[in-house]
């Protein structure tokens, strides 16, 4: 079976650029394809890498689409290699489209505020409120830790006692700057996680301060892959587990990884468009358990806003 292929790479500014441990972040690069069969069905995917984070970059995603050509064969689509995890999900999301109607949101579906870092933070909690998020996520290990210490509790004052904060280290912390954080997180309550205070290679130091500590965590950059999940699970993990499922991999896989071990996921977004946003939420609805957030609220770090209904 063929399908006519076309696809075209698009930028994304952010209103302001989004700082984290990894670096600065200005421009959101991607490839939006499009795939008709042979009743002119059409149907829509999107490839949004995430290098830093372990899957392919632009350039390879763009160089395994200027090979196809025109035309592309589900047997190809079926054989897209693991080190191009963004664009198996792209296109088996986009095959998936033939056999379902236009993708709604889940209107029931929870969403995850991403607060900036730094002080700006405190004025974008009254605003993110106001719109009906009441779980936010703010970026930790980017500042000097006395900085963001005094910030959290700032922010702590001004959350609304019927939210929930989540913190992210994005793996930038050390074994006792984690300690530290989860001292203080112990004795707060409404920190909902702190996600991956430390890198991936101390999945060890991770399990043990997840039974040391009041405070849940979980994990992220360790789990960016199907491989790096069910790993992660084989070797113990039972805290939480962050899914980016744009650069996952083939849903089809992914699901099959849920249906063998009972996890506490939580999808998030990789700032993909409208089309990606879909797809993901589609998967979230369907492989979530329980009602945590996901972490989607992202719509007011670009320009061209993806409106929430």
């Amino acid at each position: 079976m063929s399908y006519n292929f076309n696809f075209s790479i698009y930028q994304r500014s952010f209103i302001k650029p989004l700082k984290t441990h990894h670096g600065i972040w200005k421009i959101r690069e991607g490839i939006i394809l499009k795939l008709t069969n042979d009743l002119g069905k059409i149907t829509w995917g999107e490839i949004t890498p995430l290098p830093w984070f372990g899957s392919e970059t632009l350039a390879q995603s763009l160089s395994f689409c200027q090979q196809l050509g025109t035309k592309v064969y589900l047997e190809q689509i079926k054989l897209i290699p693991d080190n191009l995890p963004a664009c198996q999900f792209a296109f088996e999301s986009a095959l998936e489209g033939f056999n379902s109607h236009i993708l709604k949101e889940n209107k029931k579906s929870k969403f995850s505020y991403l607060l900036p870092t730094g002080k700006e933070a405190l004025s974008q909690v009254k605003i993110g409120y106001q719109q009906g998020y009441k779980t936010f996520k703010w970026k930790i290990g980017v500042s000097l830790y006395e900085e963001e210490i005094n910030l959290l509790q700032q922010l702590i004052n001004e959350l609304p006692q019927d939210t929930k904060l989540r913190l992210d280290a994005n793996g930038g912390l050390n074994l006792q700057a984690a300690q530290t954080w989860l001292k203080i997180t112990d004795e707060l309550n409404n920190i909902e996680f702190i996600e991956q205070p430390l890198p991936p290679a101390q999945l060890d130091n991770m399990i043990q301060l997840n039974q040391d500590h009041k405070t849940a965590l979980a994990l992220d950059e360790s789990v960016a892959n199907l491989t790096q999940l069910d790993s992660c699970y084989q070797q113990g993990w039972r805290g939480i587990f962050v899914i980016k499922p744009a650069i996952m991999g083939f849903p089809s896989r992914l699901r099959q990884l849920c249906q063998n071990y009972p996890m506490d996921l939580v999808f998030s977004s990789v700032f993909e468009t409208s089309i990606g946003r879909h797809h993901g939420l589609k998967l979230a609805a369907e492989l979530m358990k329980g009602d945590r957030a996901v972490g989607f609220g992202i719509n007011d770090w670009f320009k061209d806003k993806i409106i929430k209904e």
